[in-house]
């Protein structure tokens, strides 16, 4: 059996629920830096272009889940939880004219875990 790299709380998915409702599919990227910080955004699937230069890490909850290739180095051995939290964060990110933002909550995974982790694309 393999364990996931990411995983979602049940607000996560509260608040997907709501954006399909609007937008329909989805997608997320976990965003390394720049403008944005660095936060889980949120897009209607296929309006962020994916690159060579970004792997997918898994899917939560119906929707596809990248990061960039090189922020992978540093966060390959940790576990990613999606969440929510009130506030409005400075993204591009679906959620924010909602009044909260997605949120990532880490751990490193255990050396049980390591050896049956899914591999990224």
């Amino acid at each position: 059996m393999s364990v996931a790299r990411v995983d979602i709380t049940q607000s996560a998915r509260e608040v997907i629920d709501r954006l399909r409702a609007m937008h329909g599919p989805l997608m997320f990227h976990q965003s390394g830096g720049c403008c944005d910080g660095s936060q889980p955004m949120c897009f209607e699937d296929g309006e962020f272009k994916i690159g060579e230069s970004d792997v997918l890490l898994g899917e939560v909850y119906g929707c596809k889940f990248y990061m960039s290739r090189d922020q992978f180095e540093y966060w390959k051995h940790t576990h990613l939880t999606l969440d929510t939290t009130p506030g409005r964060g400075s993204s591009f990110s679906l959620e924010i004219p909602l009044g909260i933002r997605f949120l990532i909550r880490s751990r490193l995974f255990t050396e049980e875990e390591m050896a049956q982790l899914e591999a990224v694309e």
